[in-house]
């Protein structure tokens, strides 16, 4: 195979699951009828936003996401790759691969990476010794390889689902049961310390096995995925380690780090309309696609020329996301042109 366009999408598919399952607390899940029109617009999402990879993330069930891809007429071109565990029970990553593209098995990893470590006596002496023991991700992520070009190295995809913004519920925790009248009013922010610190972790162990993979090498790598964090948070610049984006005809590149396409876009762009989230009326864009040097248009390692980002998200102005079969999240895809740069 040798590709000269690669395109790269993620889609949160908003609890996809068979209708009358349990989603969570709700043990009703979905009636036939709102899951009839989910289908439906999944499935015109993917016709509309049709990339090379898409990484699925609040995928419970795998044969409705099966039904999706056969209802956009999909199936022939396309294989779903789904977890073991994706029998409806619990929520899962999972991606859909052009046939003939992927190069490795797909692995589930939800343990933390050997050696990574969260503990520090703090920089100076009047700074308290922090530990954090977390131990493996919210959401497995997804890892596998694609090989777009044989005449190229393969690359590794990785499709995650960072803990949610969202309040961690405390109420049923035993230190908060045996002081209710001392923690009740401090449930929500301490709720959302823990949701920050958790997916913090989750970023900085994606961070370790990222580095460990790219350090000294040139190997391409793609993130994707729902991250619950925008553009400039803490959580991307650990994923991406904040590189410097040139213009012009300088060139660079940086040997671990990551280029995200909502500012590759920006910079191709006259107008920031990049949003994929909408709460409380504040848009937001928590679903992202992260390149290495080798899909960035300055780095002297290029072999990727970065083509344009889409995103489908008219159907975030309205909030009545389960009875329109609509999902909660933009739909999100970027294109890549094989251009190398001299001598990569």
């Amino acid at each position: 195979m040798k590709l000269r366009e690669l395109s790269i999408g993620s889609f949160n598919l908003y609890n996809l699951n068979e209708p009358g399952r349990a989603i969570y607390t709700d043990r009703d899940g979905w009636t036939q009828a709102q899951y009839d029109l989910k289908i439906l617009w999944t499935a015109a999402q993917l016709r509309s936003l049709v990339a090379d990879v898409i990484g699925f993330q609040e995928l419970w069930h795998r044969d409705s996401v099966q039904r999706a891809i056969d209802a956009a007429q999909l199936a022939n071109d396309f294989e779903l790759i789904t977890a073991p565990q994706a029998d409806g029970s619990r929520i899962t990553c999972g991606a859909m691969v052009r046939r003939g593209l992927r190069a490795s098995e797909p692995q589930w990893i939800t343990a933390f990476p050997p050696g990574f470590v969260l503990r520090s006596r703090g920089d100076d002496p009047q700074t308290p010794a922090i530990d954090v023991n977390i131990r493996g991700f919210s959401r497995p992520l997804l890892h596998f390889t694609i090989a777009p070009r044989e005449d190229r190295e393969p690359v590794h995809v990785f499709v995650c689902h960072f803990k949610s913004k969202g309040p961690t519920k405390v109420f049923n925790e035993d230190w908060y049961r045996d002081a209710v009248d001392t923690y009740r009013p401090h449930a929500t922010g301490l709720g959302s310390a823990i949701s920050t610190i958790r997916r913090t972790a989750e970023a900085a162990a994606l961070r370790f096995m990222l580095s460990t993979l790219m350090k000294g090498t040139r190997t391409p790598v793609v993130v994707l995925g729902d991250i619950n964090d925008g553009q400039h948070s803490n959580t991307a610049n650990i994923l991406t380690e904040q590189p410097q984006y040139l213009v012009g005809g300088a060139l660079g590149g940086s040997d671990t780090a990551l280029y995200t396409a909502q500012t590759l876009q920006e910079y191709r762009d006259t107008r920031d309309v990049y949003y994929t989230h909408v709460h409380q009326d504040i848009r937001e864009s928590l679903d992202h696609i992260l390149v290495s040097q080798e899909f960035y248009d300055h780095s002297r390692q290029r072999v990727w020329m970065f083509d344009g980002l889409a995103i489908n998200n008219d159907h975030l102005n309205f909030d009545n996301h389960p009875n329109d079969g609509t999902g909660d999240h933009g739909v999100i895809r970027a294109a890549f042109k094989y251009r190398p740069a001299a001598g990569a």
